[in-house]
């Protein structure tokens, strides 16, 4: 095996979400009087933390979105998970692969603690976890692109960055898993390769990322 640990991002490699919540998001800073299309969401905020949300908004626009704005975005975000997440295709098998193989895992995701376990939770996922194995954002100081969370991550689960490899979907995961010292597998199920080109590899079916690993 060429690692002691795989870090998973959550959003778009482990659930399904990506959809849901960029969907979500443009309709509601749309509504707000900042015009988002989905394709919008997806180029500036998939894979980042919250607070890019609100940078981007204040850069572009000179107005700071309500107080209420996470709270309302997650609320509204939370009711459609529970009625429409689904896991990604084959990743439980994955999983449990890893796990009859002895290789650590664990999930390092730009979304909140809430956010993670109620999608692991929705999915079946959280028991492949547990609390030890989760790690979001609000632990560190900075979000992806810095790297700041995966070197949280692998320090958490005591291994050093140079042994660990990072499964992303998005190019700000990729920017800060390199930035961590760590090899990186883009997943393109739903991100044109050529956004993750900087990834060590690329591949499209979680049934595929295993031999990855050899």
């Amino acid at each position: 095996m060429r690692y002691d640990l795989v870090i998973f991002d959550n959003d778009g490699v482990l659930v399904d979400s990506e959809p849901i919540s960029n969907s979500i998001l443009a309709g509601y800073l749309t509504e707000l009087g900042h015009p988002t299309t989905y394709e919008d969401s997806l180029r500036d905020y998939m894979g980042a933390a919250m607070h890019r949300v609100h940078d981007l908004v204040m850069e572009r626009s000179g107005q700071r979105l309500p107080e209420d704005f996470d709270a309302t975005f997650h609320a509204k975000v939370f009711d459609a998970f529970r009625r429409e997440l689904r896991p990604v295709i084959a990743v439980a098998e994955v999983l449990a692969k890893l796990a009859a193989d002895n290789v650590p895992y664990c999930v390092a995701s730009s979304g909140s603690h809430e956010r993670i376990r109620v999608a692991l939770h929705k999915t079946g996922l959280y028991e492949r976890f547990g609390e030890d194995r989760i790690f979001s954002s609000q632990d560190v100081g900075r979000g992806k692109p810095a790297p700041d969370l995966f070197l949280h991550a692998a320090a958490a689960m005591g291994v050093p960055a140079h042994r660990c490899v990072v499964v992303e979907d998005s190019p700000l995961g990729v920017q800060a898993a390199r930035a961590a010292g760590m090899d990186v597998y883009g997943f393109t199920a739903m991100t044109a390769p050529a956004k993750l080109a900087t990834a060590t590899a690329l591949f499209s079916d979680m049934r595929e990322f295993p031999q990855l690993l050899t």
